[in-house]
């Protein structure tokens, strides 16, 4: 079947440049799979309405089984002539089935066809990272629970601000990564609709059970509306949102892995399977796979609006204009798969110098709320307890020493109602464990954070 499916309007063969540009096999031959599940299942539907005979739908889709065995061991040969990979499959349908396979593109147009097909993608896609992040959230979680004791500065403005546990700190990312999840199986209900059957815009004059194509390929819902199901990309827009949020959580944890193992910080050493040297300098070591993740983000945040960009000003119903979609998608499905799968990888074998952040956690007036708080217990109002503190912060800065290297005497010039305990609870470890407000860094809280997240986890594993 070596003609187009169009040749007969046209008075002239279509220009080889023409065939070139309009190609878009190179991109949704990836498709292949999605799109001879979704003919086998409009083979079956066309037989239930009557429209194939049980040996034509037994044929057809004995003919589609053998296009799939090639493509998938690479005997297909593809062309720009074909454009598509619907024009393919029909193509080497013929082949096995001759003319029969003119009937298969009955009550079908390659507008239901391709919205099938990358709902289809995106539905596998989808789950599968849903999957990964939650391999990856478990890596997180038992990272925090091997590190659970483990001290280090909170930051505010990238300023030493109040001491936390890292684990604390590791667990704020589960959060992120959480949410994430949460998007992608929010998203994955919208995508699970069934458009095939709306044809090029307005439906289809055979009665076709729509229900029963959306249970054969698994769909829970039909299409409400021919035209909207045939030029919605919503979807996939949702989807590239979804991908973006997670991507900047992503690269949101690389800049703080790429600052953390540098010399000036020195909180964590990245295992050397993930890092590489340098070409000139021998005592290099770089963070290579957060950098890189750090600058991916970019390419999937691009992708998000070029989606955005493209669907802007476009009437319904289908425009040639969406053959542009599925780059950006496809780009960015990949990009955060292989993220999500480097950091599972990664995150276990990173080492903390819990010394390194222990004393980080000691210095810098990081104690300075802890001694408002303690004079607000003692009956002063916070505000006057910040301005009295912000004196001691002075003074000890004139001193060179931190508030709790003041001897009594000199903590009390600031208020006659300090005593001795104060130096209890302007330590580290009394600050952390004072905060056990649900939600905050005590110890008790973030352990039972930790167990909640791993019980969350091995629920969403029987699912």
């Amino acid at each position: 079947m070596s003609e187009k499916p169009w040749d007969g309007r046209f008075s002239e063969p279509t220009d080889r440049a023409v065939e070139a540009f309009t190609s878009s096999v190179e991109v949704d031959r990836r498709l292949y799979q999605y799109d001879i599940d979704g003919s086998i299942a409009h083979c079956k539907t066309l037989a239930r309405a009557g429209i194939l005979t049980e040996d034509e739908c037994g044929e057809l889709i004995g003919g589609l089984e053998k296009v799939r065995e090639e493509i998938a061991d690479g005997r297909m040969e593809f062309s720009d002539r074909l454009e598509d990979i619907h024009m393919h499959v029909e193509d080497r349908l013929a082949a096995h089935v001759g003319a029969l396979c003119r009937k298969l593109h009955t009550a079908r147009s390659r507008n239901d066809q391709i919205a099938l097909d990358e709902r289809l993608y995106l539905k596998a896609e989808t789950q599968e990272i849903i999957t990964m992040l939650s391999g990856f959230r478990r890596a997180l979680v038992e990272f925090a629970e091997v590190n659970i004791n483990v001290v280090m500065p909170g930051y505010t403005h990238l300023q030493r601000a109040q001491p936390v546990l890292f684990s604390h700190h590791v667990m704020a990312y589960y959060e992120m990564f959480s949410r994430d999840t949460w998007r992608f199986a929010d998203a994955l209900e919208r995508m699970d609709v069934m458009p095939l059957g709306s044809a090029a815009l307005a439906g289809t004059t055979y009665q076709l059970d729509r229900q029963y194509t959306a249970q054969l390929l698994g769909f829970s819902k039909v299409s409400e509306n021919s035209m909207d199901a045939v030029s919605d990309r919503d979807f996939m827009i949702e989807f590239m949102s979804a991908c973006s949020i997670c991507m900047m959580h992503l690269s949101r944890l690389s800049e703080e892995l790429v600052i953390w193992s540098s010399a000036e910080f020195d909180f964590v050493e990245l295992p050397d399977a993930f890092c590489t040297g340098s070409s000139i300098m021998p005592q290099k070591k770089n963070p290579d796979i957060p950098e890189l993740v750090r600058g991916k983000s970019g390419r999937v945040f691009g992708g998000l609006m070029q989606l955005l960009t493209l669907m802007k000003s476009l009437p319904l119903a289908y425009n040639r204009d969406m053959q542009e979609d599925k780059i950006p998608v496809m780009d960015a499905a990949d990009t955060l798969k292989a993220c999500l799968d480097v950091y599972t990888r990664m995150i276990p074998r990173i080492r903390i110098n819990p010394d390194t952040t222990g004393k980080a956690a000691a210095q810098g007036f990081q104690n300075a709320t802890d001694m408002a708080d303690y004079l607000v217990s003692r009956g002063m109002s916070f505000r006057e307890a910040h301005a009295c503190v912000g004196k001691a912060v002075a003074y000890a800065l004139d001193c060179g020493k931190e508030l709790h290297e003041l001897d009594l005497e000199e903590l009390r010039g600031f208020s006659q109602t300090i005593d001795e305990d104060i130096y209890r609870a302007l330590s580290v470890s009394e600050m952390i464990e004072r905060r056990r407000v649900y939600g905050g860094t005590a110890g008790s809280n973030v352990a039972a954070a930790v167990a909640r997240a791993k019980k969350r986890l091995d629920g969403e594993k029987k699912q």
